[in-house]
């Protein structure tokens, strides 16, 4: 993928896509949704810090040699700040948050959760001023919890609150960085994305060390395909993200959260065998209904304004 601006302060983004975004966004949600069945491989045998830690440092490597290998270099001053704060807040928090709650949580479920997170960028882009608030996206976020609500039917089973919050705190961290990265000046995806996973891992390390874990290499197949599996769609599917964002609106992008689920769910029944029924395939309706009224329908009508 040619190297484009990180997300800057300036909007020139469509309401619609064009062709190589939605590419983007197909292949971010394909590698995003098997993430959550990975990570629950990852979890069996890895603790959650070390694990969620290890993954982020190989694949800011990863990142790093592409960067250098096209001679682009780290930011400095205020485009440093920012991704910084993009790094530590979508990778940092939100993953120790979500690496947490994949112990208990099914991938499927995990994945339900953290789709929410377009209902929270469509308020932290109006709180920051970074975007108009427009009652199309308040709807089509309604609708996609609709879904969600649908699609977490089937498990049947009771949902442990303590990491079910985990995953709601997961995405709020999430949409956080996702807005954050849109103030400030522009820097190229590869690079942002390898300094920003270069802290996240490094403090993921670091909290697993003050948490205590134990530090060992995992002893399955399955688990060292997994992890290696979340390596290199991470060094793939965060520069996608940051692709999608600064071409499309904040809010819209934030969508592609919702259609995680799909592919986890998919990808967990024969995985993880947790259940596939009917259930699943309606409320996943439900939500492309919401992606398509709050992200991919054109604007018809004005924003409002406060």
């Amino acid at each position: 993928m040619a190297a484009a601006p990180f997300a800057g302060s300036s909007f020139p983004n469509s309401s619609v896509p064009d062709r190589a975004t939605l590419v983007a966004c197909v292949s971010f949600v394909a590698l995003g949704g098997v993430n959550f069945v990975a990570v629950r491989f990852s979890n069996r045998e890895l603790a959650p810090m070390f694990g969620a830690g290890v993954r982020f440092l190989l694949a800011a490597i990863l990142l790093m040699i592409a960067f250098v290998l096209r001679r682009q270099v780290i930011p400095h001053g205020r485009s440093l700040t920012g991704v910084l704060l993009y790094g530590f807040l979508s990778f940092t928090v939100a993953y120790a948050f979500a690496y947490t709650a994949l112990t208990r949580l099914p991938a499927g479920i995990g994945s339900l959760v953290f789709a929410s997170m377009p209902l929270f960028v469509v308020f932290l882009a109006h709180f920051h001023g970074l975007e108009p608030f427009r009652l199309r996206a308040l709807v089509g976020a309604l609708i996609t919890l609709a879904g969600i609500a649908i699609l977490a039917n089937p498990f049947g089973e009771a949902v442990p609150l303590l990491p079910l919050l985990a995953m709601v705190g997961s995405a709020v961290a999430a949409a956080e960085g996702a807005v954050v990265s849109k103030m400030y000046p522009p820097v190229p995806p590869l690079v942002a994305n390898a300094v920003a996973m270069l802290l996240g891992g490094g403090l993921l390390l670091g909290l697993s060390v003050a948490l205590g874990e134990p530090w060992a290499l995992p002893s399955l197949s399955e688990t060292w395909l997994a992890v290696s599996y979340l390596i290199v769609s991470s060094a793939i599917m965060f520069a996608l993200f940051i692709f999608v964002i600064q071409r499309w609106t904040a809010g819209s992008a934030s969508y592609l959260t919702s259609l995680l689920p799909i592919t986890a769910v998919l990808a967990a029944a024969p995985l993880l065998n947790e259940p596939l029924t009917a259930a699943l395939f309606i409320g996943g309706v439900v939500v492309l209904a919401g992606v398509y009224v709050g992200a991919l329908r054109a604007d018809r009508a004005p924003a409002l304004t406060p």
